[in-house]
This record gives C-alpha cells, structure tokens and sequence, in this order.
C-alpha cells in the first residue's frame, strides 16, 4: 500500500505515569545513587570509616554477646525435662494423700480438694513400682542438703545430693571424669570445683566438719545444673526416716507415659514430670513485650530509657566523624548541587554515610558478638552462670532489634551534618571555602527550654520515686545541653583574643567546626555529668543510711548463737570463753539467756514477755496508719510519736534474764550507770533500755501466754525498773532470775555475747568457730557500727567510665581537628612557626574539648543530684513517721578523678603528635 501523500509518521506518546509511582522511582533511585556514593566514600576514607564501624560495632558486640549467653543459658522446658531425668521416663514426686492437679510438665500442682495436705509418711520403691505396674524401675534422688566439710585452711560449705549413681537412672544425671560411682555409704564422689576447692584427688577422706563422719572420695562427676562444689552422697549414708524430707524418684516404665497413666498417679497424689508432655504446651516461655506484666513496665521503662542514653552518647561519640567527612566532601556536595540535586537529595547522600556504616557496624558487631560468646561458652558457664548451658543459639529477634539499633545509631549520627551540607554555600563549596553558618537564637531558646523541662520532670520523679521519670528528665535535660552547646563554644572563642595562639587556634577551630566539636563536647559531658550525678546520689545515701543505722550491739561486739537445734552439746561458757580470748582478743563474755514459758504438766507453751508503755505516753497513730495531710502534722508535732520509718525493731522488745553480766557488754552503758543497774537486777528489779517503760520507778511486765490448750489470760507484774539513760541496740528489758521465777517464767541459754575491742576479721571469725565446731556450726555477728558503706569502688568504677569516654572523645575530636587543619598547620611552617607549635595546639584542642566538657558534666550532675535530692527531702518533710533527710554531700573520688582525666587527655594527645609541622608544595 503506497504511503497517502502529506503524511508523517508520529512516533507513539508513552502513557502518562501516575504522579505517586513517578515520585516512589525518584525517591528509590536517589537513595540508590546516594548508597553508591556513601560506599565508595567508605572505601576512600578507610581510617574514618574503620573509627566510625569500631564505635558502632563495640556496643553492638557486648550486647550481642550478652543476647547470644542469656539465649543459651535460658534452657527451653524440653531441655529443663532432659536435664532433670537424664535417662529416665518422667519423675515422679508423692506429694499428697489427695488426688491432685498438675500443669504438662509437673512444675506446678494443686490438690483437687482445694488444700495441699502432705502424705506426712516416706513412700518407697515398692509402692511407686505397684503403682506403675510390672516391669517398672525407680531410683530415688533426695532433697539437696547443706554440708559443712573440712578444708585445707578452713570449713567449707558444700553441697550435698543423695542418690545411687549405680543405677543407670541415676548415672545419667550426671557425667563422670574420673573414678567410679560411690557403691557403700562411706564412699562419695565430688564435682570438680569441690576438688579443687578442697584438695581432694581420688582416695582423699573427705571429713565433716564436726569429724563425726568420714568418706572415701571414688569418682569425680559434674552435675550440669550445678557446676559449684557438690558431693554425691550414697543413699546409706543418710538415713532415710525423715518423712518432711522432699524425694522425687525417676523412673523406668514399660510402654510410655501417656495421659492414662499421668491421670492415674494424680489419682494417687503423685505429681509427674515426663520426658514429654502428654498435653498441648503453650509454646516457648521466653518473655517479650507482648506478653509483658503490668508490674514489669517500670523496670522495662527504666531500661528503655538507660538504652537511651547509651544510645545518645554512641550518638554524639560518632557524630564529629560525619561532620569532619561532610566538610571534606563540601565540593563533592557543591557539585551534587550544581548538578540539580535539591537539599533533601544532599541530606540523602550524607544520611547514606550513616546507612552503610551503621549496616556494616552492625554486621561486624553481630558477627563477633556471636562468635566471641560461642568461643568463651565454657567459661560462662563455669565462672558467670555456674551451670551448663542448652543447646547453641543465638535469640534472632534480639539479635535483630540491635541491627536495627545500630543503622539507627548511624543514621542519628548523620542527621545533623547532613542538614548542615544541605544549608551550605555552593559558591563556598566549589571555592573550597569554609562558611559556618551563623548561630541561631531558637536552638539556643529551644536548648534552655528543655534544660529547664527536664530538671522540673527530674524533680517531679524524685517526689514521685519513679526511675523512669527521673531518667526522662535527665534525657531532656541532656539534650538541652546539647542544643546550648554550640552557642556556649562561639561565646568562649570571642573570649580566647586575649589568650596565647595555640589556645586561640583551638578556641577558633572549635568555634568554626562546631558541627564536630559540640558533639564531642556534648559526649564527655553526658558521661560525665551521669557519674557525678549518680555518685552524688550514692554518697549522700550512704552517709543517710548511716545516720538511720540502729547497731544491735556496741561496736565490735560479737553475738554467737547455734545455727540449728543439734545433738551435739552445747559449749560452756568457760569453753566459749577461752575460744574467744585466743581466738578473737576478747574481753568479758557472757551467756545470753532468753526466757521462757513454764510448762504447766507436759503440755509445751509459748508465751511472749514485754514491758507495757503507759497509755499517756502511747502515740495515738500507728506507722501503718495512712493518716491526711493534718494528722500526719500532728503526729510529727507530737512527742509521743517521734518514730522513724528506718526503726528497725518496730514496737518489738528483747526480753532477755540477766544478773548484770551481760548488761554492759549487751548495752554499752558507762562504768557507773552498769553499777546501778547492776544493783536493781539483783535486787529482783528489772532493767529497760527505753526510759517510756519506767514510771514511778516501777516497770509494768506483761506476759501473754499461749498453752496448748485454750489462751490463759495475760499476766501483768508491777516491778521495780531501771532505765539506762543513753544505751546502744535494739530495744532490750532484762529481767531478773528472781523477776523471772515471780512472773512463772524459766530461762536457757541461746547464745553468748563477746566484748571485743575493735571488730575481728573474717580470718579471725573462722578460727573461733573452728575451735569450737565441736559444738555444731555456729553463727557469729559482729557489730561494725554505723560507719557509712564504703562506695568507692563504685565510684571509682562510674568515674573510670566517664573517664575513658572523656579520653576517647577528646582524642577522636584533636585527631579529627588534626587531619582537617593539616592545610593551617602547613601555613604555620611557611611563616616560621616553631615545630613544637602543632603539638601545644593538640594540647589545647584535646584540653578545649575535655576540659569544657568535664566542667559542663560537673555543673550538670551536682545539678542533677541537687534537684533530685531535695525534691526528696521536700516529700520526707511532711511524712510521718519520719525520715532521716538526705544530706547533700560532694562525690569527691569522682570529681578528683574527673578533674585529673582533662590532663591525662591533653598529656595523651601531646605524646602521640608528631612535632613536625607537616610543608606541602602548591603547583600554580
């Protein structure tokens, strides 16, 4: 067909793409561009981007590290069965006469009658294999039970498991290393901490620490749910006859443990845990935050927001980094722009920076995290956890929250130099120029205004007691200073014109990059300002824990009582005596003798002895009473009612018998006042330590008795009393044996109390007991008085901390300031400037940034705590029963640490530059 004259051909008109799909192509092809450029600055800047991944990726690594051992160590309810019934079928535990309830796994029960009545008898092998049915095995593991054993230098405790490791049930619970299984009752096998522990190789005696009973050791087994010091007693060695004496007995059935034969034994009372569960199980028990209860989300807020501050300060540690690659691309960015790029595709290409690094940040942290906590799993388990943990694994989900934390860190970093490249000069940036932009007033009015914000919610927190309000004030706070911090940094630099001109220099280089300095600044500060405020806080709560401290006894005083009731005899008073005179320098020694009811016939009694407080002088308030705003200003105003909430005791009275022995050494009463005192108990009279209880000379002596019959009605005695004026310890009424014997009481012997000069050693408290073990285990409590606990090491620890960030940062900051100022320091040389000239200026750059920002943390966390604890003080002031304040005391380890880390930085950052100032040749 010929073509019709006139005619052109029309190229075809592509169809118009929807607006929405043409603006989603433009986005997804900038960012790809953008992700090209950021990877190819990463291989460009190799030393930048090696600091930047070694920030992200540190953090990254502990808490992958910490996710990957908690996974492991977490076991699963499958592995917990295994582990309970190595080879068995299930485990069976006889826990009631009644039929009973129980979840799939056996760990929790109820009985169907609606009480959890005890069988209150010893069940054997014989009626669990009847109830199991023919060709069924049981074995029996008892109840785990404290033992003290003799040690090369001292007693130790261990701990002890009874069961037959000859029977293949019980053999699989553990795994042996060396040896046999115990076969007769003076044989024990030990696990390999208890070896060491103790010395013992195969062979040794292992002797108790009363030397009542010896065993041969015969083999070396772990337990994995225990890697501590165990010892696998035979079953003959203790005698089975206590029925209070939990058993659970693991068994061997024929066929399965099905739902019949699980329904059977609950039928009986028998409680089972089988290898698997005969019911649907609701799945893995790991919590997450679905599944959170009301009661835990203070504590999940609380740590969401210290994540958040961790999160800031990796935050501001990276940022310099970004801002010093941002101004060494300012032509790059220049071009980008010329070349039609808006301000949101600059933006893109530097917030890139922070994807790619982040992303690889990320990678290297999970990768090594895992990798560090499967190479170092034996270790953990045996210093950290003290048990073997399930199988290798990883938790993803945690695993994959940090990834996404980490990019976040990255591209946080990278937000504010990227909203500074988008603002810059183009003419400036081809040029090469440098244009800071001019400081706004608004971040400085918008800085002070959440300063101001977060000390008032801070404030709020502490009259509240809520963590995570405090920690939210503090978070605002910090960000506030963050904002301020550039302002402060140009104020400073119009200061240094009269200052030499190293210091000058690195007023005017922070001034002119602020974007790298104030983050710098910013990062020493938090660290800093977070120690002093939390080391205030520990410091000014010690000394009010001191201050509220009520001693039992006078300062290094020792009190000795049995541990438990014990067939062996009791020492005498002559034998405790001489023990405490070699072994602890002792002075006077006295028996405490704690009173008793009189039983009337056989039928045993309990009865309670306290002195009665005069109804004038009662308060008429109870501390449980929760009284209005006026009557808890009455009840403060009141004498009577002077109580503190930090009393220990209560309204409790120790009433002890005492003919004047053991009253000095008890109280801590002067020569003359003991003198009188001494006079009225041998006179039948009574002595109390809390003047309220004697009136008219007379103390008024109740007694409440509880019979094994019917209560007797309470007994009320008028006795001539005594009232030390000024005595230490709880509050304490001694009576008389005469007083004792009127009132129908009778008295023995609980303890015995040691006048020490000074308070002995814990080395010194072991050889006391152990010249007396005879006697049983005892336990010995030494008053040290109320000196405040020693929080150093805390602190120390907390300034430490703040320390290696402060060091960290300022060198990262004068290494960043180095490499940007090399073309300046090159101009230094030309002019004639001395070569030690570069050196002082790292000096001054590294002393700029730590100086300014230890002094900002001081000010701000002595403000914080400030703020914190007299908002407290304000909530004390108007509660009843009273509060003991808290003082406002000076974290002072922490300040002079803090103090001394700017020099350590400016001394660091001297040594590691070279004095040679760097001379380039330009080609014109």
């Amino acid at each position: 067909m010929s073509r019709a004259l006139g005619r052109t051909d029309v190229p075809a008109v592509p169809p118009p793409v929807p607006p929405r799909r043409r603006r989603w192509a433009e986005l997804t092809g900038s960012w790809r561009a953008a992700l090209r450029i950021a990877r190819r600055e990463s291989r460009r800047s190799r030393k930048r981007t090696a600091l930047v991944l070694a920030m992200i990726a540190l953090p990254v690594l502990v808490l992958a590290f910490l996710a990957a051992s908690y996974d492991m160590a977490e076991l699963t309810p499958q592995e917990r069965v295994d582990r309970r019934l190595g080879v068995a079928d299930a485990e069976l535990r006889w826990l009631a006469d009644t039929p009973v309830g129980q979840d799939e796994w056996g760990d929790s029960w109820y009985s169907r009658d609606g009480d959890h009545p005890a069988t209150g008898r010893v069940t054997t092998a014989a009626e669990l294999t009847t109830l199991l049915g023919p060709g069924s095995r049981v074995t029996e593991i008892r109840a785990r039970l404290p033992l003290t054993v003799r040690g090369p230098e001292r007693d130790e405790n261990v701990e002890g498991r009874v069961l037959d490791l000859t029977d293949p049930l019980a053999r699989g619970l553990v795994r042996f290393q060396a040896g046999r299984a115990p076969r007769q009752p003076g044989e024990v096998a030990v696990s390999p901490d208890a070896s060491r522990r103790l010395d013992l190789r195969l062979g040794d005696a292992l002797v108790t620490a009363d030397r009542t009973r010896a065993y041969t050791v015969v083999g070396l087994v772990e337990f994995p749910d225990d890697l501590g010091p165990v010892v696998a007693l035979h079953p003959g060695a203790v005698p089975r006859n206590d029925a209070l004496l939990e058993s659970s007995w693991l068994v061997d059935v024929r066929g399965t443990v099905d739902a019949a034969l699980v329904s059977r034994l609950n039928e009986h009372g028998v409680v089972v845990t089988p290898r698997h569960p005969t019911t649907p199980t609701a799945g893995s028990s790991r919590m997450w935050f679905g599944s959170i209860r009301p009661g835990d989300t203070t504590d999940l807020s609380t740590g969401v927001l210290i994540a958040g501050l961790g999160l800031l300060e990796v935050v501001l540690l990276v940022g310099p980094a970004f801002a010093v690659g941002v101004r060494r691309r300012r032509r790059d960015l220049a071009l980008v722009a010329v070349a039609g790029g808006d301000a949101a595709q600059l933006r893109r290409v530097v917030l890139a920076d922070g994807v790619v690094l982040g992303v690889l940040g990320a990678a290297a942290g999970l990768v090594l995290g895992v990798g560090a906590a499967f190479a170092s799993r034996p270790l953990v388990e045996q210093y950290v956890f003290g048990a073997r943990f399930g199988g290798y694994r990883c938790w993803p989900s945690a695993l994959l929250l940090l990834g996404g934390v980490a990019v976040l860190t990255g591209v946080l970093a990278a937000l504010a130099p990227a909203w500074t490249a988008a603002r810059q000069d183009v003419l400036a940036g081809l040029a090469g120029r440098r244009t800071p932009p001019p400081p706004r007033g608004r971040w400085l009015a918008l800085g002070l205004a959440l300063v101001a914000g977060g000390a008032a919610l801070a404030a709020f927190g502490a009259t509240r007691t809520s963590p995570a309000v405090i920690l939210t004030g503090l978070i605002l706070g910090e960000l506030g200073l963050v904002c301020c911090t550039p302002t402060l940094i140009g104020a400073l630099a119009r200061l240094g014109r009269v200052l030499p001109l190293a210091p000058r220099i690195a007023l005017r280089d922070a001034s002119r990059n602020r974007a790298a300095a104030a983050p710098a600044i910013c990062a020493v500060m938090a660290a800093v300002a977070s120690s002093v405020a939390l080391g205030g806080y520990l410091t000014s709560d010690g000394a009010r824990d001191a201050r509220a401290y009520q001693p039992v006894l006078p300062t290094g005083h020792v009190l000795v009582n049995p541990v438990a009731p014990t067939p062996l005899p009791r020492p005498t008073l002559a034998e405790v005596t001489a023990a405490a005179r070699a072994q602890l320098g002792a002075g006077p020694v006295a028996a405490v003798q704690a009173v008793t009811c009189a039983p009337e016939g056989d039928s045993a009694g309990y009865c309670y002895v306290a002195p009665g407080l005069p109804p004038e002088r009662a308060c008429p308030w109870l501390p449980a009473d929760d009284l209005p705003a006026a009557e808890r200003r009455q009840a403060r105003a009141d004498p009577r009612c002077q109580l503190h909430d930090t009393d220990y005791y209560g309204g409790y009275v120790e009433t002890l018998v005492d003919d004047g022995s053991a009253l000095p050494i008890l109280t801590g009463a002067d020569p003359a006042v003991t003198a009188e005192a001494t006079a009225v108990l041998r006179a039948g009279g009574v002595v109390v330590t809390d003047p309220r209880y004697l009136r008219d000379g007379l103390v008024s002596v109740q007694v409440s008795r509880v019979e094994a019959g019917p209560d007797q009605p309470d007994t009320v005695g008028e006795l001539p009393g005594y009232a030390l004026p000024a005595a230490i310890g709880q509050p304490r009424m001694l009576l008389s044996p005469s007083a004792a014997r009127q009132l129908g009481l009778r008295w023995s012997t609980t303890g015995w109390v040691i006048g020490t000069p000074a308070p002995p050693d814990q080395d010194r408290q072991e050889r006391f007991t152990t010249a007396l073990r005879s006697a049983g285990p005892l336990s010995v409590i030494v008053e040290q008085g109320a000196a405040p606990r020693d929080v150093s090491p805390l602190l120390l620890l907390l300034a430490a901390a703040a320390g290696l960030i402060t060091v960290g940062s300022a060198g990262i900051a004068t290494a960043l300031a180095a490499a940007e100022g090399r073309a300046e320091l090159s101009t230094l040389a030309a002019v004639g400037a001395a070569p030690a000239v570069r050196r002082l200026l790292a000096i001054c750059q590294a002393g700029v940034i730590a100086g300014l920002g230890s002094v900002l943390g001081i000010v701000a966390g002595l403000g914080t705590a400030a703020i914190v604890l007299f908002s407290v003080n304000r909530r004390y002031a108007t509660s009843w029963p009273l509060s003991e304040p808290y003082p406002f005391l000076m974290p002072w380890p922490v300040l002079g640490v803090l103090v001394l880390v700017p020099m350590v930085a400016m001394l660091g950052a001297g040594l590691f530059t070279r004095a040679r100032l760097p001379i380039e040749r330009r080609l014109d």
